[in-house]
C-alpha cells in the first residue's frame, strides 16, 4: 500500500516567511527539514507581514482550501504572532479569532497545530505573555497542540542577543533555531504520526 503524501500548510505573519533570517530557512524550513515522513512533505507557507489573528481568521480556508488535495494527509500550522498587541484587540478578540479557525478545521477534519508568538520587544512583554497563554488556553480546550515560544524564551540569553543584534524585532538565525527547537520538541512528531526525532 502506498504511503499517502504529507500536504502542509502553514500560515502567519512575517515570522513563518522566515523574514530575517540569513539562511532565509526560518523556524518552518528548520522543522520540515527534521521531519521525516514516507514521502517527502510538501510544505507551503503563506506569509502576510504584520497579520493580527483577525486578518489571518479572514484568509486561511479560502488559502488553505485551495492547496489542499483530496488524496493527501492535510495539515494547518498557523503561526499567531505578535501584531494583536499592536494592533490593540482584546485577549477576548484575540482567543475568539483562534477560536473560530479551530473550530472550522476541525469540523472540516484538518488537524491543526498552533505556534504562539515569541517575545518581541521587551515593552511588550507582560501583554505578549497573557497572549500566548490565552491563545495556548484556546488550543488546550480543543485538544490541538500548542507551541508556547514566549515562555522559554523571554529570559533566554541567546534569544535577546539574536535580536539585539538585529531590529530588535525579527530574530535571526540563532532566534529562529530556538523557535524550531521548541516545535520539534512540543509534540510535531506525534501530531504527524512519525517517529520523533533523534534529537
Amino acid at each position: 500500500m502506498n504511503p499517502t503524501p504529507l500536504r502542509i500548510v502553514v500560515l502567519g505573519d512575517e515570522l513563518v516567511g522566515g523574514v530575517g533570517d540569513p539562511k532565509a530557512l526560518g523556524w518552518v524550513g528548520r522543522v520540515v527539514a527534521r521531519t521525516i515522513a514516507p514521502l517527502p512533505p510538501t510544505l507551503m507557507t503563506l506569509a502576510v507581514p504584520g497579520e493580527t489573528s483577525t486578518e489571518l481568521g479572514g484568509r486561511w480556508d479560502g488559502e488553505a482550501s485551495r492547496r489542499f488535495a483530496p488524496e493527501a494527509d492535510n495539515r494547518l500550522v498557523l503561526g499567531v504572532g505578535r501584531a494583536d498587541i499592536g494592533a490593540g484587540l482584546s485577549l477576548a478578540r484575540s482567543r475568539l479569532n483562534l477560536a473560530n479557525v479551530l473550530d472550522v478545521a476541525e469540523q472540516r477534519n484538518i488537524p491543526a497545530f498552533v505556534v504562539g508568538p515569541p517575545p518581541g520587544r521587551p515593552e511588550d512583554d507582560e501583554r505578549l505573555a497573557e497572549l500566548s497563554v490565552a491563545l495556548g488556553d484556546v488550543a488546550s480546550r480543543r485538544r490541538v497542540p500548542y507551541v508556547d515560544t514566549f515562555a522559554p524564551l523571554v529570559g533566554h540569553d541567546q534569544w535577546r542577543a539574536d535580536m539585539a543584534a538585529g531590529d530588535g524585532w525579527l530574530p535571526g538565525q540563532a532566534g529562529y533555531g530556538l523557535m524550531a527547537w521548541l516545535v520539534l520538541h512540543t509534540g510535531w512528531h506525534a501530531w504527524l504520526g512519525l517517529p520523533s526525532d533523534a534529537d
